[in-house]
């Protein structure tokens, strides 16, 4: 319960706001292409890619490696594949119905139309072929189609396979209470226990029957016989309860339960609730899966500092920290994302301690800190102040012992400083570099620079960078008092 409680606290807005405009996605896509196979091929993905998941957690490296390629590979087909009827159904949809309009109202096929209109073409003996698409797309199946889109009725019906007509040889595809298409061509089935009887009609319906699930209502010409084919048999009829039935058995009873599903609006509410879900299982997993643990040094940044003050020293410019997320989350994180901020609003002269704490650090969505080492920095900081020091030579080495320095001048001789004032404090002079006296032999002049210690002191933008030092060398004089 505790874990739960502090999942819950962890989330942030935008960890939400990823979670609802994902699921939001996911129920339109359901709204769109729900009753199609598409939307049953994205059902598909979604299990693989469920067990992919598992198979991580279980460690089975080939299987999670299998079901990561077949999920791809799949995700890839739906755009080649199914592109037509991707296209149909976005074509006939503008973008408000796409982006939020409800989902499509199911148009039932009025049976009582249908049943005179094919009675009526029995009676007359005018062949006919009508069908009744079921869930699958039958696009590559009929060919030669005509677009119609009108709306069915008896007289429609019978005009098009009107034997003057120049399309009623082919199939109409009835969808709802439209005609979709006419003057399609079937495939023909080879199945060799056919009726001898049975002409090019009726094998065209059970070739298109027997490769999808199609319902075909079939009108001899010659006979005026009615039949129905269904998946890989051809079935007779002989009375309107029968073809009624079968139209019955093709369409669907969803059943009670489904049915006031529908009536009372909770079926895109179960959708809805099913996509919030889903996507919030998809963000568990990625953004909070505990797979993989990284250490890294992150640089310390040490903002809002007073203007007034420098930064002379801290305990550590870098922390360590232990991160731990999904192995993709890891292998994504950019430098530029992970900071470490220490803010100098309130510190005072002198040393300050910090603790580093999760609000002192910025991370990636779905990365968890582990551990922090050191916990704790300290920093120095110093009201600067400007001081005007005197400048010493710092001489090395030794003269010749017959040869002595009798004068030095400095140009300049004082250097104006700028540093802390605990520093500045205690400091009344300025060595310049080291200068040898070693090949020293006769006066001249040498330059030099200050050598500033500690590192924190600078010099002011006026004060020259160098110093000039002119120096006498005179023989050393004997003990007798001559010049040696």
């Amino acid at each position: 319960m505790e874990k739960l409680i502090h999942l819950i606290a962890s989330i942030r807005w935008q960890d939400a706001v990823d979670i609802i405009l994902n699921s939001y996605i996911i129920y339109r896509l359901y709204a769109l292409f729900r009753g199609t196979i598409v939307f049953r091929v994205l059902i598909t993905i979604a299990i693989l890619w469920f067990f992919q998941r598992i198979a991580v957690s279980l460690g089975l490296i080939v299987t999670s490696w299998a079901i990561q390629g077949i999920t791809a590979a799949a995700a890839l087909l739906i755009i080649v594949v199914f592109r037509n009827e991707i296209r149909s159904v976005l074509q006939t949809k503008n973008l408000k119905t796409i982006l939020w309009g409800s989902s499509r109202k199911s148009i039932e096929t009025p049976f009582d139309v249908i049943l005179e209109s094919v009675f009526e073409l029995s009676r007359k003996k005018m062949g006919a072929l009508i069908v009744f698409p079921g869930k699958e797309d039958l696009q590559e199946y009929i060919h030669s189609s005509i677009t119609w889109e009108g709306v069915l009725s008896k007289e429609m019906l019978i005009s098009i396979f009107w034997p003057d007509n120049p399309v009623h040889d082919g199939a109409v595809t009835i969808q709802g209470n439209k005609i979709k298409e006419v003057g399609g061509i079937l495939p023909l089935s080879y199945q060799k226990d056919l009726p001898s009887y049975y002409g090019t009609r009726h094998r065209a319906a059970v070739g298109l029957s027997e490769r999808t699930d199609a319902l075909v209502v079939v009108v001899s010409e010659e006979r005026g016989t009615i039949s129905v084919a269904k998946g890989p048999r051809i079935h007779p009829i002989k009375s309107r309860e029968d073809l009624l039935e079968k139209m019955r058995q093709h369409f669907g009873t969803e059943g009670q339960l489904a049915n006031s599903f529908k009536k009372k609006g909770l079926e895109p509410a179960l959708a809805a609730l099913i996509s919030f879900f889903f996507i919030s299982g998809v963000w568990f997993s990625f953004t909070r899966g505990q797979d993989t643990l990284v250490n890294l040094e992150v640089p310390v940044e040490y903002v809002n500092r007073d203007p007034k003050m420098e930064i002379l020293e801290t305990s550590a410019n870098t922390v360590r920290l232990q991160l731990s997320g999904s192995g993709a989350l890891i292998k994504s994180i950019r430098p530029e994302q992970i900071r470490i901020r220490i803010d100098l609003i309130k510190a005072l002269p002198g040393l300050n301690a910090y603790t580093i704490t999760r609000e002192n650090i910025t991370l990636p969505p779905g990365v968890t800190l582990i551990n922090i080492h050191p916990p704790t920095v300290t920093v120095n900081l110093d009201i600067m102040i400007e001081k005007t020091l005197a400048i010493q030579v710092d001489w090395v080495g030794k003269l010749n012992e017959d040869l002595i320095m009798t004068d030095v001048r400095l140009t300049p001789s004082k250097i104006d400083v700028i540093g802390g004032r605990h520093i500045l404090e205690n400091i009344s002079t300025i060595y310049t570099e080291p200068v040898s006296l070693d090949s020293m032999k006769r006066s001249g002049n040498i330059t030099a620079k200050p050598a500033l210690h500690p590192a924190s002191l600078k010099t002011t933008s006026e004060s020259k960078d160098r110093v000039s030092i002119d120096y006498v060398i005179t023989k050393r004089p004997s003990p007798n008092g001559s010049e040696r």
